[in-house]
């Protein structure tokens, strides 16, 4: 592999990049690697990514889409966790029987 041009993919993809974090979609490799699963990526690993064909930058509607997915996710971990940490006090009933 000519290090010279790998260099320069990454660096034309981080350059194409807009915010710090970007949603890749993983293509099907060689070595197993699993197509079409989103993940969200810092500028750099994105960018060598696609400069070694493992993800191509997921489509507005695949971003959106996952994003919405990660926030419906959160929603219900936080609510599985309040459920959880409801906090149930006994309180002893009053011996009514007379002495």
């Amino acid at each position: 592999m000519d290090l010279r041009s790998y260099y320069k993919k990454v660096h034309d993809a981080e350059a194409s990049f807009k915010g710090n974090e970007v949603v890749v979609m993983s293509l099907a490799t060689s070595e197993g690697g699993k197509e079409g699963v989103l993940t969200e990526a810092p500028r750099g690993v994105a960018a060598k990514l696609i400069a070694e064909t493992r993800a191509r930058v997921a489509t507005n509607d695949e971003a959106r889409e996952f994003r919405n997915g990660l926030r419906v996710a959160l929603a219900k971990y936080q609510q599985d966790e309040a459920a959880r940490n409801v906090h149930v006090v006994m309180v002893p009933a009053r011996d009514s029987g007379g002495k």
